[in-house]
């Protein structure tokens, strides 16, 4: 079951630099000093994204637990 573990593993890590690339787009358009609503519509675009990678994590962690409780 250390396949498990090991691919559960990389979905976390996946999923982290995909919460990490949100937080660093959300921070670089903050820092260009955009309107209110150019702004809103950088939020809008990234938040299926975040939402995504913190499946992506999610999923992954399960699949750690699962193969930690099966090996």
């Amino acid at each position: 079951m250390d396949y498990l573990v090991w691919a559960g593993g990389t979905l976390s890590i996946l999923g982290m630099l995909g919460l990490l690339w949100c937080v660093v787009t959300v921070m670089r358009a903050k820092r260009k000093g955009l309107s209110e609503d150019a702004l809103r519509a950088v939020l809008q675009s990234v938040l299926p994204k975040n939402l995504g990678a913190l499946l992506l994590s999610v999923l992954g962690l399960m699949l750690v637990i699962v193969g930690l409780f099966l090996g």
